[in-house]
């Protein structure tokens, strides 16, 4: 959520940036300015009010002492009146209260200064290409045949338990599945992120916090009964683990990781671009979180991306590193880098990735704090990561490396797995 000071002091410079994301702000912004001012008229009046009273309770407390009854007695008269304009004054101040934060929360995060302009993922800015995209045998197949073929992913079985966007991963598969939650883990704890196993389903104030709600009610699977939501990702329980806490600034950063089940409803979805493994409703994912001083955010986002590169290295996959332009860019975020990598049968670039920046938005909501060098409490600067998410690694290990003798995975993800061949 913006910070409202930010709106207030700065309304042109608001509207401005949210056209990056192809959002116009002007009516909404003006609607906050105009909520705003009104609210704080009525603090005034409030305050003074409240001032009032208590003068004049003090007034009155002094005539009883001194005997003065009758006095006391019409001046009580004129506290039990205030005492009602200012009951009535805070229901009025309530009200803009809500009414501000209703329209706050529908303002997306402003984008970064480096973020390109742009509507759709056509216009995203390639940052970074990497490796060379293998040349297959004219009968190589795609990952879902391949995985009929050697009977390790069941894309009807998981349509019978569940429904389609619900895969099973049987033998080599459930292996080589539960082989990259290790190795993604191992790597992520290795370069200092601590691990953290949360829950899977998380309340409301948490996929508020993180910018999920209201703005994906929709995507997410809701338990009706619990008001609980099933998390679309581990960023969710993980970043809301600082939800109402106050850091010190020897704290940073803050660096945590997490393997969880993904849950997105993804409505809509349909023909050849989710086929097999390229769109799921139940996915598995490891995310890496940050929470930084402002001043080193960005500088951070630089060191997460890097990182995730260095996964895809040790997976032997070609791989681009893609800017997203402000039109693609998520409700929540400042910037954002995504990571596709290349699938070989299916001749095409497919997102396993995004890492991003979202400045102090989710702070904001989550009212996650720092106590500064200066001793001002201000609020953590949040990231996160897929590192990685696997169904679309999954496709792209199979693909790239078929074989006639089989499917051979890269030599550090083989050592988890206990098996250098997929045959």
């Amino acid at each position: 959520m913006l910070q409202l000071n930010l709106i207030r002091e700065k309304p042109d410079f608001v509207i401005e940036r949210l056209t990056v994301k192809n959002f116009d702000a002007k009516d909404v912004v003006q609607q906050i300015l105009s909520i705003d001012e009104n609210r704080r008229a009525t603090q005034t009046k409030l305050d003074a009010l409240l001032n009032n009273s208590n003068q004049l309770s003090k007034e009155i407390g002094e005539l009883f002492k001194s005997g003065k009854k009758a006095e006391a007695d019409s001046l009580k008269e004129k506290s039990t009146a205030l005492k009602e304009e200012s009951g009535k004054l805070k229901e009025a101040l309530d009200e803009f209260e809500k009414q501000l934060q209703e329209i706050l929360i529908r303002l997306p995060n402003l984008p970064s200064e480096k973020v390109p302009r742009g509507k759709s993922p056509e216009q995203n800015e390639m940052v970074h290409s990497e490796g060379e995209k293998p040349t297959l045998d004219k009968n190589a197949l795609p990952h879902w045949e391949l995985a009929t073929k050697y009977d390790i992913i069941d894309f009807d079985l998981g349509n019978k338990l569940t429904g389609a966007g619900f895969p099973v991963y049987k033998g080599k598969g459930a292996r080589l599945h539960r082989a990259m939650i290790n190795f993604f883990l191992d790597r992520a704890t290795a370069a200092g992120y601590k691990e953290i196993q949360p829950p899977v389903l998380v309340n409301r104030d948490s996929g508020f916090g993180t910018g999920q709600l209201p703005d994906k009610d929709g995507q997410m699977y809701h338990v009706t009964e619990d008001n609980f939501y099933l998390v679309p990702t581990a960023e969710v329980p993980v970043t809301n683990i600082y939800r109402d806490v106050i850091l010190k600034s020897s704290d940073f950063p803050v660096k945590m990781t997490a393997y969880t089940p993904c849950f997105r409803r993804e409505a809509g979805s349909y023909g050849k671009d989710v086929r097999g493994l390229n769109r799921l409703h139940q996915f598995d994912k490891v995310e890496i979180v940050q929470l930084q001083h402002p001043d080193k955010s960005y500088d951070t986002l630089e060191e997460m991306k890097d990182y995730v590169a260095e996964l895809l290295r040790m997976l032997q996959l070609p791989f681009r590193i893609m800017k997203l332009c402000g039109g693609d860019m998520s409700f929540a975020s400042s910037l954002t880098y995504d990571f596709e990598v290349y699938s070989a049968a299916q001749q095409k670039w497919l997102e396993v990735s995004s890492v991003s920046n979202f400045e102090s938005f989710q702070a904001n909501r989550m009212k996650a704090r720092f106590k500064d060098a200066d001793g001002k409490t201000k609020l953590v600067h949040t990231l996160n990561g897929s590192a990685l998410a696997f169904p679309r690694i999954v496709a792209s290990l199979l693909e790239n490396n078929q074989s006639e003798k089989g499917i051979r995975l890269p030599a550090g993800l083989a050592a988890y797995a206990g098996f250098e061949m997929i045959d």
